[in-house]
């Protein structure tokens, strides 16, 4: 799934980096799945990127300014 949502071709292969960022898409991609909107997944990710009324919905506790 995270090779779909985020074309995941990373070459972040020194110390911890490739571990690290994982677990960010892993959390970015459950967050993403916890939303009622319909649409994939590759879908909401790039309205959370394109719309600022969205990605409250996506973050719990964020606040718009």
């Amino acid at each position: 799934m995270l090779d779909v949502a985020f074309q995941d071709d990373s070459r972040a292969r020194t110390g911890h980096a490739a571990a690290n960022l994982g677990m960010l898409r892993r959390v970015a991609v459950s967050l993403l799945k916890r939303t009622e909107v319909k649409g994939s997944i590759k879908t909401r990710r790039m309205k959370a990127g394109w719309d600022d009324n969205y990605l409250p919905q996506v973050i719990p506790g964020i606040t718009a300014q």
